[in-house]
């Protein structure tokens, strides 16, 4: 059997929102991942995904690894139940893939990358779709290679579109600060964190302000703060919880002092570059695409270092950064003044 022929055995450990994404990503480009286990403990969506993958379907972890064929599991729980769930697969010697962030508080992230650096044979991977942004890699290739020159600042916006709540449905789990660990920042502005890291470097510190204007939401629906970067670049980073129509807007601008990046959103979006080459703006690449492919191009990573005995993009201690910097954005809302990342 060659290694493109090899193929990964998974376990789809929930099935929420983010795990339809990740059966879509299979589908289309990470197929080598064969789904032979599905985890959930709602009957309605656990029996949905076993139709659609065709997979043995259970109600619990523990029948999974007692009755169940899999070597590698992903999982996408609640991030209060990411330490439980990940030690009982390390333990079981299975590979693991865990979605960002790593969990709901710092002293549990920590324990579970001092259990992922302890195996020996088994991979354990941090799944956060932005690594593979290829626009974003795009954007740091053109910074290396001096396309806009010295970098001065960057913007970063993130509007996620609030999913409507049915009447009487009780209030999602993100909206649970014991359950997620905190609100829009920690959660889905990770993906934002992320790119930022990936073109600037490592946040050093980090000011700024938050507010609720989601009703039942326990964290944050608004933040805006700045980052400091180890080189002293500073980046302003809008994130909001949105129902209401609101404008185009721009992904991530970079400035430097010979022109500017800019990553725009939208139907449209696409990675630009303006420097006295493209005065008006050259197009780079489509944006959307790389977006919609990043799912199945991270359990493709997985797949690889699993079969192939490759080195993921990014090591599962990486994703520290980003859970740190929404930490040290909770501690500056207490505090007022700037605080440390790495502290």
């Amino acid at each position: 059997m060659t290694g493109s022929d090899k193929t990964l055995k998974l376990a789809l450990v929930g099935c929420g929102g983010i795990a339809q994404a990740h059966w879509r990503g299979i589908q289309e480009i990470a197929t080598r991942a064969q789904v032979t286990a599905i985890v959930e403990t709602d009957a309605g969506r656990r029996g949905d995904m076993a139709g659609r993958t065709g997979a043995r379907a259970f109600a619990t972890l523990d029948e999974a690894l007692r009755d169940g064929d899999f070597d590698a599991v992903d999982i996408m729980l609640p991030h209060d139940l990411h330490e439980e769930t990940a030690l009982k697969a390390f333990a079981a010697g299975k590979h693991v893939l865990l979605e960002k962030p790593l969990a709901h508080d710092l002293a549990s992230a920590e324990r579970i990358l001092a259990a992922g650096k302890a195996l020996t044979g088994q991979v354990f991977m941090v799944a956060e779709q932005a690594q593979y942004w290829m626009d974003v890699v795009k954007a740091r290739e053109l910074i290396d290679a001096g396309a806009i020159g010295a970098v001065l600042n960057a913007k970063a916006c993130f509007y996620d579109r609030l999913t409507p709540e049915a009447p009487g449905a009780p209030p999602p789990w993100r909206y649970s600060l014991a359950k997620a660990g905190g609100g829009l920042t920690i959660d889905g502005g990770a993906h934002w964190i992320r790119p930022l890291r990936m073109m600037l470097g490592e946040v050093d510190e980090v000011i700024g302000v938050t507010g609720r204007h989601v009703p039942r939401m326990e964290g944050e629906s608004w933040s805006q703060s700045i980052l400091r970067f180890r080189s002293g670049v500073t980046a302003i980073f809008d994130a909001m919880n949105v129902a209401a129509p609101f404008a185009p807007y721009d992904l991530f601008r970079v400035t430097g002092d010979a022109g500017e990046l800019v990553i725009t959103g939208g139907r449209d979006a696409a990675l630009k570059l303006f420097n006295a080459a493209s005065p008006h703006g050259e197009t780079i690449m489509e944006a959307t695409p790389t977006k919609r492919d990043s799912y199945g191009a991270e359990i493709r990573d997985f797949c690889d270092a699993v079969l192939d005995g490759t080195t993921p993009a990014a090591p599962a201690e990486y994703a520290l950064g980003e859970m740190r910097t929404a930490l040290a954005l909770y501690a500056s809302v207490r505090s007022g003044r700037w605080e440390k990342v790495w502290a």
